[in-house]
């Protein structure tokens, strides 16, 4: 069966007027319940990720910083969200959530993350609502214990990937691929395997077309055995922090391109939903509902 990582503590609390939709949290999985696209068996609630795990991603002394709740002001500025200890817990879980989701997609094909994709969190840093970097840490621990050989990581969030590319800059044996509004946070790139930097107002043809046309070539040059997939929403027109103009249509149609290529690669995919801050909490989740909807329909047989 497919495994969904969910737990209570995902929609964390936050201070009133704060931009980041936590409710999407909660609304996800209730919406993939009401509509019967998944029963509650689906769900398991990821307990807490090991110290030494994150470790193998994150330098010491930043991981220290934040476990001791001592990360200075300016850096807790820089993340966006209070430091306190429930939303380290829920960082920890939502990090063990991928982990255990990977493992999931080894044995079954494929696995989701109802939250993840904080790929801004670098070695030694946090931003862009990011603490810890759920997928380089995932992809890691597959490469050091033995699970997986060659890893691929396909993030389509609208905003880089540079906490990723940053960890993950010195390991050749995973592959970093973001694509990306080019004049959009964070404005200080990091350097992926493969960047493709969009114009403001890219909408779905020219997205597509790129696309299409970058998978084949991805699988050529790396021949992964894992693929993870940061699955962001903020690539929708509706997006206030996205500055591209895809259609709700478009951004399916990138999700079954990405499980297709997978299919046919008879490639395991982790999905970690990242980005989505329409002011429309509807848009947000419809789309990232039909992440789930499209994966469980190409790969959710296997």
């Amino acid at each position: 069966m497919i495994k969904i990582a969910y737990h209570p503590l995902y929609a964390h609390p936050l201070p009133e007027g704060h931009r980041f939709p936590m409710l999407k949290y909660e609304l996800i999985p209730e919406q993939l319940l009401h509509e019967g696209v998944i029963t509650p068996d689906y769900l398991f609630e990821p307990d807490r990720v090991d110290e030494e795990i994150v470790l193998l991603s994150h330098e010491l002394a930043y991981w220290a910083q934040l476990r001791d709740f001592t990360l200075p002001q300016r850096e807790q500025r820089r993340i966006g969200f209070p430091l306190n200890a429930q939303l380290l817990e829920r960082e920890l879980r939502i990090t063990q959530g991928t982990i255990d989701g990977a493992l999931f997609a080894k044995e079954h094909g494929l696995a989701f993350n109802v939250a993840g994709g904080t790929h801004h969190a670098g070695s030694n840093w946090g931003e862009g609502f990011c603490l810890l970097n759920d997928q380089a840490i995932a992809a890691n621990y597959l490469l050091k214990r033995g699970f997986c050989k060659r890893i691929l990581i396909i993030d389509l969030d609208v905003h880089q990937g540079n906490g990723t590319a940053q960890i993950l800059e010195n390991e050749p044996a995973i592959f970093t691929f973001s694509m990306h509004g080019e004049k959009n946070f964070p404005f200080r790139k990091e350097v992926s395997d493969l960047d493709i930097g969009l114009d403001v107002g890219t909408g779905d043809d020219v997205y597509l077309s790129l696309l299409a046309h970058t998978l084949p070539d991805l699988y050529e040059k790396h021949r992964p055995d894992f693929v993870f997939y940061l699955s962001g929403v903020d690539v929708l027109s509706s997006d206030k922090l996205g500055k591209l103009a895809m259609t709700k249509a478009g951004c399916k149609e990138r999700d079954k391109m990405v499980f297709q290529f997978c299919k046919e690669h008879g490639l395991p995919v982790q999905v970690s939903m990242g980005g989505g801050y329409s002011p429309l909490i509807k848009d947000i989740v419809e789309a990232h509902c039909n992440t789930f909807k499209t994966g469980l329909d190409l790969l959710g047989s296997l």
